[in-house]
């Protein structure tokens, strides 16, 4: 500092000046903080104070509530062996109702059971006319059927052995006349071309002779040569004209020939055709035998199937009667067992709604009785509402079950009627009519058993 000039003296003060005024800021802003954490560690030690006097508070009306539950818990348990002793009074009553009730269902499915064994011998016993008025029925259309059958192949083979024997009488018919006819008209034109043949080998012979006595006689008389060859010539000319007469004639002839043989060929065709037709219905006798066989191997067949449907509508019948008298003993079990349920339930449903009354008029008059403050009231009256949301459970978890049970016998009777329309048995057979049950007079839905709905 003794080498410091003034300014920077002076600097160097400002410098400690500013220092200060910090350090003196930083002082001021720790007393303040100071200050607050004071204030926040007395505000926080009275809450502590406060908290634990609240404590101590709970701690008591815990063990105020305590007592109180023990008391209430000997209140329930008293009222639980009530409940306890008059639900065996009803099950030892119920037990007496449904012994006198199952003998009288017993008593009432004996009647049943003969009269449907009564209806069961009347019905084999028509069944059994059925069957044999069935087998007369079958050997008479046998028989029948064998006759029509023998028939027919007799019509048939007496049919094709007529045709066969008309068709070989026309072709041998036909024959005849077209070998004689062939014959007639071969020989006519043989005749009428030998003859053609021997005109011209006449008139060749004479006229080689003519020319032959020509050129002999040239030389002794050539004008006498000349006129006996212009008379040659005018003959010559007048038998080309005959030649040429006859070749007309010969083809008229000809063309007159053609058409009885367009006819024979059109005759011999038509024979063709007629063959044809013959070789057709021989085919379609064939045919027809082969269909017969074939008729005949279908007979048998459906002659097998019918022995195997007898035998099979004997088995369906069996199983029919097993499946009846099943049917009908597990009907009836399940009947007893839905309606005792259903009973129970029903009793059960109505002495807890007559406890449930019972002690909601008690525990009133407790309520009044015992002039407790407002919060005992709200616990205990709390509490209440906890056992009684718990009983309303209970309730609506047997009424489920009860609504359940009902659909599942419901089910069964619907589908025990499903079988009987099956296998042809009308339902107003049986001698009495299944009840459908129904929980608090409403109807039941059309799900399966396991999926209903509890009732409202």
């Amino acid at each position: 500092t003794e080498e410091m000039s003034k300014e920077q003296l002076e600097q160097h003060i400002h410098r400690l000046r500013e220092e200060m005024e910090r350090e003196r800021e930083e002082r001021n802003y720790f007393q303040l903080e100071r200050d607050k954490i004071n204030t926040f560690w007395e505000i926080t030690k009275r809450q502590l104070d406060e908290s634990k006097a609240l404590l101590r508070n709970k701690d008591r009306e815990m063990e105020d509530m305590e007592e109180r539950h023990q008391v209430e818990i000997k209140v329930y348990k008293q009222k639980v062996k009530h409940l306890l002793y008059e639900h065996q009074n009803n099950i030892t009553e119920l037990k007496a109702d449904s012994t006198l009730t199952l003998k009288l269902e017993q008593d009432e499915h004996r009647g049943k059971e003969s009269d449907l064994r009564k209806d069961k011998r009347s019905l084999k016993i028509q069944l059994k006319e059925l069957e044999l008025s069935h087998e007369d029925v079958i050997k008479n259309l046998k028989k029948q059927h064998d006759e029509a059958i023998t028939a027919l192949r007799q019509d048939s083979e007496r049919h094709a052995k007529e045709l066969q024997a008309k068709y070989e009488k026309k072709m041998k018919v036909l024959r005849e006349e077209l070998e004689l006819r062939r014959k007639t008209e071969i020989h006519e034109i043989e005749e009428r071309k030998n003859g053609q043949i021997n005109t011209l080998m006449k008139n060749h012979e004479k006229a080689f002779s003519d020319i032959k006595n020509y050129y002999n006689d040239i030389t002794l008389n050539n004008l006498a040569l000349i006129n006996s060859l212009k008379e040659q010539v005018e003959e010559m000319k007048k038998k080309e004209e005959r030649n040429e007469k006859q070749m007309s004639e010969i083809q008229a002839d000809n063309k007159r020939l053609k058409e009885p043989l367009e006819k024979a060929k059109a005759e011999v065709a038509d024979l063709k055709k007629q063959l044809a037709n013959y070789q057709k219905d021989k085919q379609s006798l064939q045919s027809a035998k082969a269909r017969l066989k074939v008729q005949e191997q279908d007979l048998k067949a459906l002659h097998w199937e019918h022995e195997v449907l007898e035998q099979r509508f004997k088995q369906v019948q069996q199983e029919r009667d097993d499946l009846y008298n099943k049917f009908v003993s597990s009907i009836h079990e399940v009947q007893q067992k839905a309606g005792f349920k259903n009973l129970l339930l029903e009793k059960k449903l109505l002495a807890l709604a007559d406890v449930l009354e019972k002690k909601e008029a008690q525990l009133n008059e407790v309520l009044s009785a015992s002039n407790l403050d407002a919060t005992a009231l709200t616990v205990v009256t709390r509490k209440l509402e906890d056992v009684l949301d718990s009983k309303n459970s209970a309730i609506k978890d047997l009424q489920y079950e009860l609504a359940r049970v009902c659909k599942a016998h419901n089910d069964l009777m619907r589908t025990y009627e499903a079988k009987l329309n099956q296998f042809g048995i009308p339902t107003e057979e049986l001698g009495f009519r299944p009840l459908e049950s129904t929980v608090g007079g409403q109807p039941l839905g059309q799900g399966p058993a396991g999926l209903v709905a509890a009732p409202n």
